[in-house]
């Protein structure tokens, strides 16, 4: 306790004592923004799945168990020249483990070549873009299993919530890649965030993120945030959308990979390992010239990776009924 004056009584008051450890712990604390991206996918979105049986469930564990082991091995005994295509390999044998199959659709056109994302295999180093220059890879997002889908097509750095290195099969690859962590719960640390992307940007490299800044179950979205999109405006860099969505055996939307509401990585990583026939899409879009206006930029590509797939997000939420979802509490923006 501290022992203070009331000039207005002349009275002596206790208060507690505040050390500088204290107040070093308050400014580190996570607030909760008025920015905070938020979803209103839970419980209700997610499809019940065509079950694949249970000894294929059982070997699809077994496959992940032995990719767990096996790998780390095999990537130290790979010359560094080869790792590249190795990193691709362990992505789609992750997604194949997981039973989900992958189909890359090409739609870039003949301007796109040089800086677009390759999806041949290729060796030499995986953090550097084919062409020598920079390209910063948006999408949807989904789940976690977009990280495989994305590495399966290309080896890229990805920007991503910073514990994504102590997941199982996500883990090993994002230490791979080098992943940026971001904490979109800490906005101080977003200027920081930005210049890390600016960085392997400048350098060559291909970084990739999921401007919606949450997760959603595939059916409905949300809008692109412009905050990240300054990275390619302060580098010249140019922006590959892609458009990832994951199919059903009939072709459909399958929401069976959502990552949403109050599911944990183990109850989002059950309902895959026991699903049938899903599938990840992803539609290599024409390239996005960065331009001088992060907004313009993330609205062109807003327009380019939603396509025909436009949902209300109001009426999503109306037939999807109200389902457990994480709360939020937001902070008083004037705060």
């Amino acid at each position: 306790m501290t022992e203070t004056t009331d000039l207005r009584s002349d009275a002596t008051v206790l208060e507690p004592a505040t050390s500088i450890l204290d107040e070093r712990a308050a400014a580190d604390a996570p607030v909760v923004h008025a920015w905070m991206p938020a979803s209103p996918c839970g419980a209700g979105c997610v499809a019940v799945p065509d079950t694949a049986g249970a000894v294929r469930s059982v070997v699809r564990v077994l496959g992940v168990v032995g990719l767990l082991v096996a790998f780390p091995v095999v990537n130290v005994a790979t010359p560094p020249a080869r790792r590249t295509a190795l990193h691709r390999r362990y992505a789609r044998a992750a997604l194949r483990c997981c039973g989900i199959g992958l189909r890359v659709v090409d739609e870039r056109g003949a301007g796109a070549q040089g800086a677009a994302v390759d999806t041949r295999p290729r060796e030499g180093d995986g953090a550097a873009a084919d062409s020598g220059h920079g390209l910063l890879v948006v999408a949807g997002h989904v789940g976690w299993a977009d990280v495989l889908a994305l590495a399966a097509v290309s080896p890229m750095g990805f920007v991503a919530r910073g514990d994504l290195v102590s997941w199982p099969v996500l883990g090993q690859l994002a230490r791979l890649m080098r992943v940026i962590p971001i904490d979109r719960e800490r906005l101080r640390q977003l200027p920081e965030v930005i210049a890390a992307m600016s960085a392997r940007l400048a350098a060559g490299e291909r970084v990739a993120m999921f401007p919606e800044g949450t997760t959603w179950c595939g059916r409905a979205h949300g809008r692109l945030r412009p905050a990240l999109f300054q990275a390619a405006v302060d580098t010249a860099t140019p922006v590959q959308p892609i458009r990832l969505r994951y199919l059903d055996h009939t072709g459909e939307t399958s929401t069976v990979p959502g990552f949403v509401g109050v599911d944990t990585f183990l109850d989002s990583a059950r309902r895959v390992l026991r699903a049938k026939g899903v599938v990840a899409e992803l539609v290599l879009l024409p390239i996005e010239e960065p331009g001088s206006d992060r907004h313009d930029l993330a609205e062109r590509c807003d327009r380019a990776i939603r396509g025909r797939t436009e949902v209300r997000i109001d009426a999503h939420a109306t037939a999807i009924g109200t389902g457990p979802t994480r709360e939020i509490v937001v902070a008083d923006a004037t705060s």
